[in-house]
């Protein structure tokens, strides 16, 4: 079955790396430092009457459409990356004697989440309260086995592409029941809350409450 351009573009896109993020959270934080200004000043200019300036500002920090579409256009955002190595063997009986192939595979798993995902309202205000609910965190990238650095361990007999087609998803089967755990999961949701908890405390929120869907 042939993919489709969402998925296809999905697996084209590319987690940002730390630097990258640095330089995006300072973005956001400069465009709400100017926003707050520029309400600032628009206020004191119409309370300035009679050579008296008073002034009534509202320093409530508002998150724009704009910026919600901007931070969503991340895509897909790593926060737990988990090096695995496994140990495949697979026999088959013969006549006289029995045929092994043993191959050791690794893998890195890159736990995160897809902002395309996001619900529609998954950043809400409520006062001075932002609401950020984000998507369930999940294996990133199913083709995780470096087949470059696949090692064949012990073979004998011949063996069919079908055969090692077969070692390799029994290897991607035990990577994932070693790392997709609870704990590791868990790992990934402290680092996504606390990033995204940093990234709007930057931008002027004073209260930041961040939660995943379930």
């Amino acid at each position: 079955m042939e993919e489709t351009n969402d998925n296809k573009e999905r697996k084209e896109r590319k987690p940002l790396s730390l630097s990258q993020r640095i330089f995006r959270l300072k973005v956001y934080a400069i465009i709400a430092i100017a926003i707050v200004a520029l309400v600032s000043a628009a206020y004191l200019v119409r309370s300035c009457k009679d050579n008296s300036i008073t002034a009534d500002v509202d320093d409530k920090i508002n998150i724009t459409p704009t910026q919600i579409m901007e931070i969503r256009e991340i895509g897909e955002w790593e926060f737990l990356s988990i090096e695995d190595e496994e140990m495949v063997d697979t026999t088959r009986k013969g006549l006289f004697s029995d045929d092994e192939l043993i191959r050791i595979y690794s893998g890195t798993l890159r736990l995160g989440i897809d902002l395309a995902e996001a619900k529609p309202d998954w950043i809400v205000t409520a006062g001075d309260t932002l609401r950020v609910t984000l998507p369930k965190v999940k294996l990133l990238d199913e083709d995780f086995i470096d087949e470059a650095k696949t090692q064949p361990f012990f073979e004998s007999g011949s063996w069919s592409d079908q055969a090692r087609k077969d070692m390799y998803e029994k290897a991607k089967a035990k990577m994932k029941k070693r790392c997709l755990t609870k704990e590791n999961i868990a790992s990934a949701e402290n680092n996504a809350s606390k990033q995204f908890y940093q990234m709007f405390k930057a931008m002027g929120f004073e209260t930041v409450e961040v939660r995943f869907e379930r």
